[in-house]
């Protein structure tokens, strides 16, 4: 492995949100050969940060705090000084807070745990009036049966996520990042390695990966983020498991936009959430709340199931059916309208959840960047700098060891594990049974 220096040559294989934070954190730590290889163009309609909000809650750690709460509130810091601070991302970030709740005495403890574990201010919320009371007069109208809750009044809110990705992806551009984007230059098909003739299996290394179009893109560290679709592309162990989410859209009037900005996040751990609608085009995204889905199909080359990723703008009808209950019981006054847009969004998800950023203990010269597992828009700005951290070897310890390569916690793994999700019927669901879709007219990703 080449020593790395500023002139070195660095490939990163996914364009999405990972990807775009950390060529930007690249090019601003000087490194002046920097290659993004994706399928679509910036950003990618399948991209989970290609949305118009995600939840974003800030954090600090704590000396105490035990090595797992440390690497989240120390990720949570670094990412909430970006939002509040770095002019990328700041002007996305909208400080409104949060409404956290449950609807069972099992998802409850998932969310007293919260309250007990919060350093910011809370007001609990325990009847139907103190939530309809959280909003604006007339916007909760619904009956919050069996609802338990709080609210956050500072310290959360939510992200224009589309907004914060094309930022950076506009600043590392201008900083000399080069992305090549399209389903035959940029669509990565496999990874290049070093001769299997090597004397011994430390001479084995990654040297860059092969696009669809057969153009190799050879480099001396390659950085793969590319989302739910890595371990098409590499074995990782078993430890990313593809699973999906299920989002849909209801146009807004203009005045009903203005009675619903600056409202807080309001998330249900078994129903779902939704944030105020979107400045571009007035619409309101809502997802159902589950433990996602999977696409599990028989891999031949491993003999086993996978969970396979694939593109849809429409959501199964049970999703629709969720999400419409959803709404009944928070704003029922919206919640028979025609959806505007639907779609599936795909993560990776870990076996405990936390990410895997680390370079490749067999591989020197790969960096791996997955298993957002949900969380990983959130913390864009904090990851785009671990991965950073991670290439160049100084890592703080903590979250190194929290970020590990760590295929032992994927041995005889469940891909059907809920991993502390709630929601739907208390399962992982599969694609594959699904028996109905969707059919929301005049779908297009639409430009904000």
């Amino acid at each position: 492995m080449s020593h790395l220096t500023h002139d070195s040559s660095i490939l990163i294989i996914g364009g999405g949100t990972w990807g775009c934070a950390t060529a930007l954190q690249l090019a601003r730590r000087g490194y002046k050969s920097i290659t993004v290889l994706d399928a679509h163009p910036i950003p990618s309609p399948i991209s989970a940060g290609n949305d118009v909000n995600k939840i974003m809650e800030e954090g600090s750690p704590s000396p105490e705090d035990d090595d797992t709460s440390y690497v989240w509130n120390r990720l949570f810091q670094l990412a909430t000084e970006a939002w509040r601070t770095d002019p990328v991302y700041a002007p996305f970030y909208h400080a409104t807070g949060f409404i956290m709740a449950a609807s069972s005495p099992e998802a409850g403890k998932h969310v007293d745990d919260y309250v007990q574990s919060c350093k910011s201010p809370l007001r609990l919320l325990n009847t139907p009036e103190d939530f309809r009371s959280a909003m604006a007069p007339g916007i909760l109208t619904g009956t919050f049966p069996n609802w338990k809750g709080f609210v956050r009044e500072s310290g959360a809110g939510w992200v224009f996520a589309r907004g914060a990705m094309e930022a950076a992806y506009y600043e590392a551009s201008r900083l000399g990042v080069r992305f090549v984007t399209g389903e035959s230059a940029g669509k990565v098909v496999k990874l290049i390695y070093s001769s299997p003739s090597a004397t011994s299996s430390s001479d084995v290394d990654v040297l860059g990966a092969t696009t669809a179009g057969g153009t190799e893109h050879r480099a001396d560290r390659t950085i793969l983020c590319a989302g739910a679709n890595s371990d098409r592309l590499f074995d990782f162990e078993r430890q990313l498991r593809p699973t999906a989410w299920t989002l849909a859209h209801i146009q807004m009037s203009d005045a009903e936009r203005a009675k619903w900005k600056d409202l807080p996040v309001l998330f249900n751990v078994e129903r779902g959430f939704f944030m105020e609608p979107t400045t571009g085009t007035g619409e309101l995204k809502f997802v159902d709340e589950h433990p996602g889905y999977c696409n599990f199909l028989d891999d031949p080359e491993t003999n086993s199931e996978r969970s396979v990723p694939f593109a849809r703008q429409q959501i199964p009808l049970e999703a629709e059916a969720r999400a419409r209950q959803f709404l009944r019981e928070t704003v029922p006054q919206i919640a028979d309208r025609p959806f505007s847009f639907a779609r599936i969004c795909w993560d990776a998800d870990t076996p405990d959840r936390v990410f895997l950023i680390d370079r490749h203990p067999r591989y020197s010269s790969l960096v791996v960047a997955v298993g957002g597992s949900g969380m990983g828009f959130m913390t864009m700005p904090a990851v785009g700098i671990q991965v950073v951290d991670a290439l160049e070897g100084r890592m703080e310890p903590r979250m190194k060891k929290g970020f590990r390569w760590r295929p032992e916690t994927a041995v005889e793994r469940d891909w059907r594990d809920t991993q502390d999700r709630f929601g739907g019927d208390g399962k992982v669901m599969d694609f594959q049974k699904v028996e109905g879709w969707t059919n929301v007219q005049g779908q297009r990703q639409k430009k904000l």
